[in-house]
């Protein structure tokens, strides 16, 4: 076959568009991205909010692409996934294994409604959001039944042969391209509230009050310009009447408070070397890695950074290193543990030294060569600071 015929029957039908919004959908997608949940009950639940946003964004790409049914068919798909995922976590323990192992075999697995009609009968947290958000659930059942008329292609505006044939040439698009926007948006807002039923967390964490509170959570806030773009103050105040968003709410509001410098350096493990009577203060809340990187940064001047030998973990300061670099391996703190000389270890412009403390193995960066009266006072005050801790 002639392949000049081959490429224009290719191209015959499909028109490529352009969104106008393309660039702020993927930033606001970040607000998805970046709301993992830490519950250890419902281990695939990450994977599902990660497969969620990446069916929004092939949504953005096939339409702009011209395969505005594909599109439609990616962002249904991001509800059907965002369901899936409330459905194999809100179920009794037995069912969600049941049906988890179900769904891991691909062997029958119930669609959507049927998932649906399900959880409001026998779910743990959905039944009391279905009762307590009308509004929320009748914005989603309509915007599904819009989904299905491009996914279905009911309507010859629904066809490309139709849609795109030479005739309607010089048609203008941006009704099409709108329309299409403003079904992103609300299949964004869907999977952003569908997400709430995991946990309260992404909406909880927005008010800094409880961000201080909080144990050391995965999550990240959602940013309140996008709650305001893509979920909205009515469907908002919906999810706050919830059991479920107010009885996290009261559980978190009587737990202490973290200074500014321990919420650092638990959320991010920066340690402020001016605000070390601040982290004292509070030292009662800190891990044991929160801990003993403090304390070793504290007794010594000469360390910039701390590492967990097994390089997932690293502690940042403000004192200025000599290393210009900035990425890690984890291979090479295993070398630094594994070096028979473990102090004073060459690393590019900096040295590491490696201390062990309650069975771990820390690797300090440090710009100057420990002394041996600074490696005597690292282990010394180390262990002497969480001997008293234990008593």
């Amino acid at each position: 076959m002639d392949n000049h015929y081959v490429e224009w029957r290719r191209h015959q039908n499909i028109r490529p568009l352009k969104l106008k919004n393309k660039e702020k959908f993927y930033d606001d997608l970040i607000n998805i991205e970046h709301s993992w949940s830490g519950r250890m009950d419902i281990n695939v639940g990450n994977t599902f909010i990660m497969e969620a946003e990446q069916q929004l964004i092939n949504a953005i790409e096939l339409f702009e692409m011209g395969y505005f049914d594909c599109a439609y068919y990616s962002l249904r798909s991001a509800i059907d996934i965002s369901t899936t995922m409330v459905f194999l976590s809100d179920l009794s323990d037995d069912e969600k294994e049941k049906y988890l192992n179900d769904w891991k075999q691909v062997k029958p697995f119930p669609l959507r409604n049927a998932m649906l009609k399900k959880l409001t009968k026998d779910g743990n947290i959905f039944v009391d959001m279905f009762d307590k958000m009308p509004i929320f659930f009748n914005r989603a059942k309509d915007l599904s039944e819009k989904l299905n008329k491009y996914v279905h292609k009911q309507g010859l505006r629904h066809f490309y042969v139709s849609r795109n044939h030479p005739i309607h040439s010089k048609t203008p698009q941006d009704t099409f391209i709108n329309n299409f926007e403003t079904h992103l948006k609300e299949c964004i807002g869907v999977v952003a509230v569908m997400r709430l039923a995991i946990d309260p967390f992404p909406i909880l964490l927005m008010d800094e009050d409880i961000l201080y509170r909080c144990f050391d959570s995965m999550t990240e806030p959602y940013a309140e310009d996008f709650v305001n773009e893509y979920i909205g103050t009515e469907i908002l105040e919906e999810y706050k009447r919830t059991d479920f968003y107010s009885s996290t709410r009261q559980l978190l509001e009587g737990e202490e408070k973290k200074n500014e410098a321990v919420f650092n350096l638990i959320k991010y493990q920066f340690i402020n070397t001016e605000s070390f009577d601040d982290i004292f203060k509070q030292f009662h809340l800190l891990s044991i890695y929160d801990a003993i990187a403090t304390l070793i940064i504290y007794i010594c001047p000469k360390a910039t950074k701390i590492y967990t030998c097994d390089g997932l973990m690293m502690y940042f300061t403000d004192r200025k290193t000599n290393r210009s670099k900035t990425s890690w391996n984890s291979g090479d703190f295993l070398n630094f543990q594994n070096a028979q000389d473990k102090i004073n270890q060459q690393y590019d412009e900096a040295f590491i030294s490696v201390f062990k403390f309650k069975e771990e193995y820390y690797c300090v960066e440090h710009n100057e060569f420990l002394e041996n009266e600074d490696i005597a006072k690292i282990v010394g005050f180390v262990a002497g600071a969480l001997s008293k801790t234990e008593n």
